[in-house]
C-alpha cells in the first residue's frame, strides 16, 4: 500500500491475467470459486496484498519457474478491504502465478455477486445470480487487485445448473455437461481491462436474435415473457455502435455486445465490456405504449453505456478522481449519439432542465469541484452524482462548441489512440485537445473542473464581466470558485454575427452588434444577467431566439427569482409568450416554479395559483387537445401531457379531471398522457384507486407501466394511502425501487412532513435494508419543505446528526436547496398571490 493513501495497493506485485471459475448455488444463495492470477513480481517482497471483503479465502499458492510456495492463511483487513498473504521467503522478481480458492454469499445489497429474483407470467419465482462491481465491489466476488490501474485479461468459467443461461464479457467458447445436473461454460479471454468491468450473469434468461453492428454481434437478453420489448433498444444499440465506431475512429474493442435486463439493479445501467447490465426500465420498452421521455430515456442510457466501451473500458481513468471524465463524457456522447439518431427529439434542448438542476446544486456553497482527491471506496461511490454526470457533460459541450465539433472530435480520437488498453488522466485529454485545436484547453478547463461553482456573466453596453454566482451569502467555507476562463459565444439578433471570446479576466469589452444573446445557442455553463434595457429588447424578440436560448432565458430568470433579484411576476410575464410554442424545456421552468409555489401558498393563494395555471395552459390545451395529430412533433406530444397534468392537478380544471378519470377507469392509459392521467386520478382521492394501481403495477405489460403505477400513490391527498405505500416500501417493493418510493411520498404536499418523520423513526432499518448508493434517494425530496422554517431546521439537524454512509455531501447540497426554498417562500409570500391573480383566468 502507498503511504499517501492506505486504501491503495502497492505495485510490488502486478496482475496481468486472471483465470476465474465461479460456482454459484442459487438455492442456498452462496458461491464458491477459484482463481489463477498471472502476476509480475517487481520487488523481492515476502507478502502479497490484494483486495477481498465478505469472502472466505484460502492460503495462496505461488508458482514460478524457480519456486513453488504456500502462504500462511490470509490476514483480512475489513477497514481497507484487503487480504494479505505472507510467505516464508522473499518472492523472486519476475513472472509468477498465484492460485487460491474462496467462497461467499450471494448478497441482497445489489453489489458484488448478488441475488436477484423475478416472477414469470405463471407466477413462479426464479432466481438470478448477477454482478455489479463498479466502483470497488469486484473484491466482494473474488480476490483481486480491485483498482482501475491494475488492468489485466480475464478468462471466466461458470459452473451452473444445466437449465440456466450464462453470460459474461466475451463470447462463449465451450459448454460441457459435468454431471449432477450442471454444466461448465467457458468464455473467451477479454481484452486488457479493469476489475470493475468484469461481469457474469446466471439465470433463466432468453435472448433476442443476433443483429450485427458492422462486425459486432448484438443481443438483448431478458427474463422470459418480455421478448416483445426488445426491438427499439436493439435499433438504438446497433445505431449507437455504428455511430461511435465512426466518431472515435476505432472499432468496437470487444468480440460481442449483450445488453441484459436485470430485475434487481441499484443503478440505471453498467458498462461491463460486452455484457452491459440494465434496470429493466432503462432497456425494455414498447414505444407504442410508452411516453416520449421514457422512449428517449432508453435511447440515452443505451447510448451512454455503449459510449463507455471506448471511453472508460478501452481507456480508463488511473484512479477514481477521474471517474467524472468517464461519466461526463459518456453523458456527452449519449446526447451526441441520440441527437444523431433522432435529431427531431432536439436532445440538446431537452438537456436544459437537467443542466439547470446541476446549476442549482453547483450554486450552493456545499458544491464541490468536478474532480477532487478520492481516498476511500465510500468516496468513490459518492462521485456518482449530478455534478459528475450533468455538469461534467455541460462543460464538455461548452468546450466542444467553442473549439468546433470537428476539432473536438479529432482531439478525442487522438486521446483514445494514445491511451488505448491503458489508463489516462484528465490532463491527458486536455493535452490531446490542445494538440488538435491549438487552444490552451488545460488552462481553460482547469478553472471549470478543479473548482466548484460557475460565473454570472453581466452585460452592460459592450462590457461583459464575470463574478461568482451563488444562491446565498457564504456563512463559512465555500467550494464556489472565484474566477473562470469563460468560452463565450455571443450572437447578434440583428446581423446573426457570432462573436467568439475567451473571457479570462474580470471584465472585457466586445462589440455586441446591437441586441445580442451572450450565451449564443445556450451551451455556456454560466448564468447571464443583462442590463434592464438590453433584457427588455431581448424579451420583445423572443421569436428571434432559438429554442435553447429561450429555455436558458427562462432558467436564468428563475435563478434570478431564487436570489431575490426578480420575482414571480417576471417569470409569469415571460411564460405568456410560450402559448404558441411547443417547447417543453422552457415550459419546464414555469412548471417547476408553479409546483414549488404550491407547497407554500395558503388556500386563497392556491386558488390564485389554479387560476394562473388555467390561464397559462388552456391556450396550449385548446391548440393541442387530447388526441395526437398526424405528423405533430414529439415536443407537441410531450407538451400535451404537461398541459393536461397541470390543468388537472394544480389548475383544478373540472373538464380535464373528468376526462382523465374516465380514461383511467377505461384503462386508456398510455403514451405521453399516461403520467398525467394517473396523477390526476389519484389526486382526486377516490376510494380504491390506490388498490387498482397496485394491481396494475403487478400485472403491467411493460417496466414503465409497472413503475408508473408503483409510484402513483404519491399523488394521493389521503394520509392513509400515503402510509400504506410507505409500509410497502419496507416490505414487498423491490429494494432497487423502495428508497425512491419513499422519496416520492416525502414530496407529497399533504403528508410529506409526516412521511419524513416516519422515516426518521425507522432510519436504521432503512439504512440497513436499502442499497447504500440509494440512501440519498430516500430524502432527495426534502427540498420541497419550504413552508415551515422551524421544520426545515429540524430536518437539517436530523440529517447532520445522522449522516448517510455514502453521499452525505449530496445530502448537504439538498438541504441547502431546501433552505433556499424556505427563503424564497418567506420573501415572496406577500406578493405571490397578487402576481398569480394578475394573470389568472
Amino acid at each position: 500500500m502507498t503511504k499517501s493513501n492506505p486504501y491503495r495497493l502497492a505495485a510490488t506485485v502486478i496482475p496481468t491475467a486472471y483465470r476465474l471459475k465461479m460456482v454459484p448455488d442459487l438455492e442456498t444463495a452462496t458461491f464458491t470459486g477459484s482463481v489463477e492470477i498471472d502476476v509480475e513480481v517487481t520487488e523481492p517482497v515476502t507478502s502479497v496484498t490484494l483486495n477481498a471483503i465478505e469472502l472466505e479465502v484460502s492460503p495462496a499458492t505461488l508458482r514460478s519457474s524457480q519456486l513453488e510456495t504456500l502462504s500462511a492463511p490470509p490476514v483480512l483487513d475489513e477497514t481497507y478491504e484487503t487480504a494479505t498473504f505472507a510467505f516464508d521467503a522473499p518472492l523472486l522478481v519476475g513472472p509468477a502465478t498465484i492460485s487460491l480458492t474462496f467462497s461467499g454469499v450471494l448478497n441482497d445489497q445489489l453489489r458484488g455477486f448478488y441475488l436477484s429474483t423475478f416472477e414469470d407470467p405463471d407466477g413462479k419465482t426464479h432466481r438470478i445470480a448477477t454482478t455489479q462491481f463498479e466502483s470497488t465491489d469486484a473484491r466482494r466476488a473474488f480476490p483481486c487487485w480491485d483498482e482501475p490501474a491494475f488492468k489485466a485479461t480475464y478468462e471466466v468459467t461458470l459452473d451452473i445448473p444445466e437449465h440456466l443461461a450464462a453470460f459474461s464479457n466475451t463470447s462463449e467458447v465451450s459448454t460441457s455437461s459435468i454431471g449432477g445436473g450442471r454444466r461448465e461454460v467457458r468464455f473467451a479471454k477479454t481484452m486488457i481491462m479493469s476489475t470493475y468491468l468484469v461481469a457474469f450473469v446466471v439465470g433463466p434468461f432468453e435472448a433476442s436474435p443476433v443483429s450485427m453492428a458492422g462486425a459486432t454481434p448484438v443481443r438483448i437478453v431478458y427474463p422470459p415473457g418480455k421478448g416483445h420489448l426488445v426491438d427499439f433498444p436493439m435499433q438504438v444499440a446497433v445505431g449507437a455502435l455504428e455511430f461511435f465506431t465512426d466518431y472515435f475512429g476505432i472499432p468496437y474493442p470487444g468480440d460481442k455486445v449483450d445488453l441484459l435486463a436485470i430485475p434487481d439493479f441499484a443503478a440505471g445501467a453498467m458498462e461491463n465490456l460486452g455484457c452491459v447490465t440494465f434496470r429493466e426500465t432503462e432497456l425494455l420498452i414498447d414505444p407504442a405504449a410508452a411516453s416520449q421521455p421514457e422512449i428517449e430515456r432508453v435511447a440515452l442510457v443505451v447510448g451512454h453505456e455503449l459510449a463507455h466501451m471506448w471511453f472508460g473500458d478501452l481507456v480508463t481513468m488511473a484512479w477514481w478522481e477521474g471517474i467524472w471524465l468517464n461519466e461526463a463524457f459518456a453523458t456527452f456522447m449519449e446526447m451526441l449519439c441520440t441527437d444523431h439518431l433522432h435529431p427531431e427529439w432536439k436532445k440538446w434542448v431537452s438537456f436544459n432542465p437537467g443542466r439547470d438542476a446541476a446549476f442549482t446544486i453547483d450554486g450552493q456553497h456545499t458544491t464541490r469541484p468536478i474532480e477532487f482527491e478520492v481516498v476511500s471506496p465510500d468516496e468513490c461511490r459518492s462521485m456518482f452524482d449530478i455534478l459528475t454526470y450533468v455538469k461534467g457533460c455541460a462543460v464538455l459541450r461548452m468546450l466542444e462548441q467553442y473549439l468546433g465539433a470537428d476539432t473536438f472530435r479529432d482531439g478525442i480520437r487522438t486521446y483514445l489512440q494514445r491511451h488505448a488498453y491503458s489508463n489516462a488522466s484528465t490532463q491527458d485529454l486536455w493535452s490531446a485537445l490542445e494538440a488538435a485545436s491549438g487552444e490552451p484547453v488545460g488552462e481553460i478547463m482547469d478553472t471549470w473542473i478543479l473548482q466548484g461553482g460557475y460565473p454570472l456573466i453581466t452585460v452592460k453596453g459592450d462590457t461583459i464581466a464575470q463574478e461568482p454566482f451563488a444562491y446565498s451569502e457564504s456563512t463559512g467555507s465555500s467550494a464556489i470558485g472565484s474566477a473562470w476562463k469563460v468560452p463565450v459565444l455571443a450572437r447578434s439578433l440583428d446581423s446573426g454575427k457570432v462573436i467568439r471570446h475567451l473571457l479570462d479576466s474580470s471584465t472585457a469589452s466586445i462589440d455586441l452588434d446591437g441586441v445580442t444573446v451572450v450565451n449564443a445557442r445556450g451551451n455556456g455553463f454560466y448564468r447571464t444577467a443583462y442590463d434592464a434595457d438590453h433584457l427588455a429588447q431581448i424579451a420583445e424578440r423572443l421569436g428571434d431566439l432559438d429554442e435553447l436560448e429561450r429555455a436558458v432565458l427562462f432558467t436564468d430568470t428563475w435563478a434570478s427569482i431564487l436570489v431575490g433579484r426578480s420575482d414571480f411576476a417576471d417569470l409569469l410575464a415571460l411564460a405568456k409568450g410560450l402559448a404558441e410554442l411547443d417547447e417543453p424545456a422552457a415550459w419546464d421552468v414555469v412548471r417547476k416554479a408553479l409546483s414549488l409555489a404550491d407547497y407554500f401558498v395558503d388556500e386563497p393563494g392556491r386558488d390564485a395559483l389554479a387560476g394562473a395555471v388555467r390561464a397559462l395552459w388552456r391556450p396550449v390545451f385548446a391548440r393541442l387537445g387530447w388526441e395526437p395529430v398526424p405528423g405533430e412533433s414529439t415536443q407537441a406530444s410531450q407538451l400535451r401531457g404537461m398541459s393536461i397534468r397541470d390543468l388537472g392537478t394544480l389548475g383544478r380544471d373540472g373538464a380535464i379531471i373528468a376526462e382523465a378519470v374516465a380514461r383511467f377507469d377505461a384503462e386508456n392509459v398510455s403514451g405521453d398522457l399516461a403520467d398525467a392521467i394517473v396523477a390526476i386520478t389519484l389526486a382526486q382521492g377516490r376510494p380504491g384507486d390506490a388498490a387498482i394501481c397496485h394491481a396494475r403495477s403487478k400485472d403491467a405489460a411493460t417496466p414503465q407501466d409497472e413503475q408508473r403505477y408503483l409510484f402513483a400513490p404519491s399523488n394521493s391527498p389521503h394520509e392513509e394511502v400515503i402510509f400504506e405505500a410507505f409500509e410497502s416500501a419496507f416490505g414487498e417493493v423491490r429494494t432497487q425501487d423502495a428508497p425512491y418510493v419513499v422519496g416520492s411520498l416525502i414530496r407529497n404536499r399533504v403528508a410529506g412532513p409526516q412521511v419524513w418523520r416516519a422515516l426518521t423513526g425507522r432510519w436504521n432499518e432503512a439504512i440497513e435494508r436499502f442499497p447504500v448508493t440509494a440512501h440519498v434517494g430516500m430524502v432527495s425530496s426534502v427540498f420541497t419543505f419550504a413552508d415551515d422554517p422551524a421544520f426545515a431546521v429540524e430536518v437539517r439537524r436530523f440529517h447532520e446528526d445522522n449522516p448517510v454512509p455514502v453521499g452525505q455531501q449530496q445530502l448537504a447540497q439538498i438541504l441547502d436547496v431546501m433552505d433556499l426554498h424556505v427563503a424564497l417562500a418567506r420573501r415572496t409570500r406577500p406578493t405571490i398571490e397578487a402576481a398569480l391573480r394578475a394573470i389568472g383566468d
